[in-house]
């Protein structure tokens, strides 16, 4: 006999199948003894008060040992000979494109631009040894995308546009704990994450697909392309031409060609692909976006604070989360991608840039907890008449403002790696950080006046919302803390237009711009959700095309 139960318990409780069972037994007049199994279907920290509970869903199992599977599995086909789908970039959209495509019997041909996911990490320790960055093998760059080694959180808002549980099922089979089918805000960890997209890119490979890595999409092939009387291109896109950078030196500018209808998955900081886009006269959009800064606090000031206890979380908690909003001057001032008992890392592009993001490992178990917090930067925003410019770069104002920063910072930084920051209390204040607390950000960090050279739009707005926070959350505005500049890649600065109903470009057939970097995610399951709802309108494309 299986049972399922709604139940509310303290932490020493949930954290212990022994305990688990004997509150169970107690509660609902089972003998002990006999119950074989528990399972949690799904689990969430109630922290409001003093008293922490938590909420858990279980299944339990009376007389009989637990016997259906933890996970639904997909069942990938062999696409050896089928029509062919390219698939432009390796993160959570192109990589669920294309195992979605395999599902319904299509062959992926994935590009990605950086390298394996396994590869990528030479690069990334190199920033912080050599103060220097890959254009093309960075945090940003490389399979995976953005979310291999920043973080792996699941957590997603977006329920409405497709099956998020499909995604983290997908995950589990490709080796993630199912714990993140049941956890409220599930995280795979930096340190786990890359095994699993290698497992998923082995899929593919043992499938029929192909992963072609450090292949870089230099254009579109495009039949029947015209302008029309508005200056957009139309046509339908029939492949796509590339450059690989993994041959020997004497062939470096080796070209390709792949064939067959695309689905776009850059990510959002491929900004050579969206001037290409703006050159072509593919219609796109300049979109908001949210810049501030990374702020990093003590881990165990965020476990006390969170959880009411000058103890901090204890021996049966997890690194204490937090999620801070308001309104100052008619624009949103939030924490984003908070990430508990982490790290802050350098997640520039190009080597004139300082941008910063955070990432936490499986155990969440570092000293410090960081957040980026932001605010809310609409197109209209931004006014910069060098944008107008023979008319053509209005979709780009957003990303040449992004740039513009990221240079600035990494002016700030002694045009190196090294990030400029302040204490926050020192911030809100108007007053230079004569020292700094020590930090997490590898490279290293230097004392400068971020509320003197930052846009006053972004500083204003941050000092105003983090006294709100600090009434809110007695302690969290602290000298303890510090901000590390600069934080601009929340989400894609365009929005390539698509067809509501077909997801194709509105005036280009055969192309399909997907997930984040296209403007339709923000985060690693909504862009897997994107990736699986382009390839199958990929399909459907290609059914009504044979």
């Amino acid at each position: 006999m299986t049972n399922e139960y709604q139940i509310r318990v303290v932490p020493e409780v949930a954290a212990q199948e022994d305990r688990l069972k004997a509150w169970l037994a107690d509660e609902y007049g089972f003998d002990v003894r006999t119950i074989f199994g528990v399972r949690i279907l799904k689990r969430s920290i109630d922290a409001r008060q003093r008293q922490i509970f938590v909420n858990l869903k279980v299944r339990v199992y009376i007389n009989e040992q637990p016997h259906d599977d933890e996970y639904i599995r997909t069942e990938y086909p062999n696409v050896e000979g089928k029509p062919q789908v390219i698939v432009v970039g390796a993160g959570p959209g192109g990589l669920f494109a294309a195992l979605r495509l395999i599902e319904l019997g299509l062959r992926p041909i994935v590009l990605e631009r950086g390298k394996n996911v396994h590869e990528r990490k030479k690069d990334l320790a190199a920033i912080t040894k050599t103060q220097q960055v890959d254009p093309e093998s960075n945090y940003c760059f490389g399979e995976g995308g953005a979310g291999a080694y920043s973080d792996g959180k699941l957590y997603t808002r977006s329920k409405k546009r497709g099956n998020t549980d499909k995604i983290l099922n997908v995950f589990c089979q490709h080796g993630a704990s199912t714990a993140i089918l049941a956890d409220a805000h599930p995280h795979i960890g930096t340190d786990r994450l890359p095994k699993v997209i290698e497992a998923m890119r082995n899929t593919i490979i043992n499938c029929g697909g192909e992963v072609h890595f450090q292949t870089r999409m230099t254009r579109l092939i495009i039949d029947n392309g015209q302008l029309t009387m508005d200056n957009c291109l139309t046509g339908r896109v029939v492949g796509v031409e590339a450059v690989a950078n993994n041959y020997p030196l004497s062939i470096i500018n080796y070209q390709l060609e792949f064939r067959g209808p695309v689905i776009l998955a850059t990510g959002h900081s491929a900004r050579d692909v969206y001037r290409y886009l703006a050159e072509a006269k593919i219609e796109m959009e300049a979109k908001g976006i949210a810049v501030g800064v990374r702020l990093e606090h003590p881990s165990q000031l965020i476990d006390q604070i969170q959880y009411h206890n000058k103890q901090g979380r204890g021996k049966y908690l997890p690194a204490a989360e937090y999620a801070m909003v308001t309104q100052v001057e008619g624009r949103g001032v939030y924490s984003f991608c908070m990430c508990p008992g982490g790290f802050v890392i350098p997640a520039a592009t190009d080597r004139q840039q300082i941008v910063v993001n955070g990432m936490s490992p499986a155990s969440r178990g570092t000293q410090w907890s960081n957040s980026g917090m932001v605010v809310e930067l609409r197109p209209e925003d931004i006014e910069d008449e060098r944008l107008l410019v023979n008319g053509y770069c209005l979709p780009l104002r957003v990303l040449r403002f992004q740039e513009e920063l990221e240079k600035l910072c990494w002016q700030q930084g002694n045009r190196q790696q090294t990030a400029p920051a302040q204490r926050m209390a020192d911030f809100v204040n108007g007053r230079l950080s004569y020292d700094l607390p020590k930090s997490s950000y590898a490279p290293g960090l230097i004392s400068s006046p971020l509320h003197f050279w930052m846009p006053p739009m972004i500083t204003k707005r941050l000092q105003e919302g983090f006294k709100t926070f600090g009434r809110n959350a007695h302690g969290f505005l602290t000298n303890e803390a510090v901000l590390i500049a600069v934080e601009t890649r929340t989400s894609s600065p365009v929005r390539i237009l698509r067809d509501h109903e077909t997801l194709q470009h509105v005036r280009v057939q055969g192309l399909f711009p997907c997930g984040e970097g296209a403007g339709y995610a923000g985060g690693i399951v909504s862009a897997g959700v994107d990736g699986e709802r382009c390839a199958e309108m990929a399909a459907a494309y290609i059914t009504n095309h044979l």
